[in-house]
């Protein structure tokens, strides 16, 4: 059984994937204002390192995809980063949108209510480096918050500095695939909650992790229909893009565990 149990799950049901999905660009400011004009009150987003050990937005190892930029993402410091136009490749609507920093969506968020996904996105190298800085910093941001943020990662090594820097703050391990042995995995590093790709979640599976303690969270389903077989079978947060079109409150509250 889960040592970590959370009893009562203080997070929405429905959670905006990068901010706001695929409505403005990922992992801004921005794309977490827009979720919250749809109504969404819990945001996914990626975190890594500046050269300069910053935390701060990006999903990415390198910059060309989402910034006018080059390179590995923790080749240049913040103060160089800050300038890079982290929008126009969404659309013209977005140029100039600057990447923001850990410190300024923890801003935002506690001024508004708004909860927090922090998945920690080592750029390749810097995993234990990174995981400790960013759960350090959220936990500094979130000192007396009534809710934590929820630090997750793919990377184990990631969490296990997390887990070892801000104990305190829940964490949930990532899975694309799903490993025969992730109940081991999630004990040993003291996870509360499990974060699985949902094309590989099975009713069982969700069975299985709350029958265990532990929480369920899935990403990345965008239809209705899947959405709310999820809901069914008792994910307790769903991660979509699909912020458009799925209401923020279409689903009632995660069950409790049994």
């Amino acid at each position: 059984m889960n040592a970590n149990i959370v009893k009562d799950w203080p997070y929405p049901r429905l959670v905006a994937h990068r901010g706001a999905g695929k409505q403005a660009p990922e992992n801004t400011l921005t794309a977490m204002r827009v979720g919250h004009a749809y109504g969404y009150r819990m945001f996914e987003f990626d975190v890594k390192l500046s050269a300069d050990n910053l935390s701060f937005l990006l999903h990415d190892d390198t910059l060309e995809r989402t910034t006018t930029g080059r390179g590995r993402a923790d080749a240049l410091p913040w103060r160089e980063l800050s300038r890079l136009d982290a929008g126009g490749w969404h659309s013209a609507k977005y140029a100039g949108e600057p990447l923001p920093t850990l410190a300024a969506i923890g801003r935002w968020a506690r001024a508004h209510g708004a909860f927090c996904n922090i998945e920690i996105k080592p750029t390749s190298g810097r995993e234990r480096e990174t995981g400790a800085a960013v759960a350090l910093d959220a936990a500094a941001l979130w000192r007396d918050a009534d809710v934590p943020p929820l630090l997750s990662s793919y990377s184990e090594d990631a969490l296990a500095a997390a887990r070892d820097a801000a104990p305190a703050l829940p964490r949930a391990l990532l899975f694309h695939e799903l490993p025969p042995d992730w109940a081991d995995r999630l004990a040993r590093h003291a996870c509360t909650a499990i974060d699985v790709n949902h094309k590989v979640l099975t009713a069982d599976l969700v069975r299985s992790a709350r029958s265990a303690g532990y929480r369920v969270l899935a990403y990345t389903p965008n239809e209705s229909e899947r959405v709310a077989e999820l809901a069914a079978w008792g994910v307790d947060s769903i991660i979509t893009d699909a912020v458009d079109h799925i209401p923020a409150d279409a689903l009632p509250p995660a069950p409790p565990l049994t």
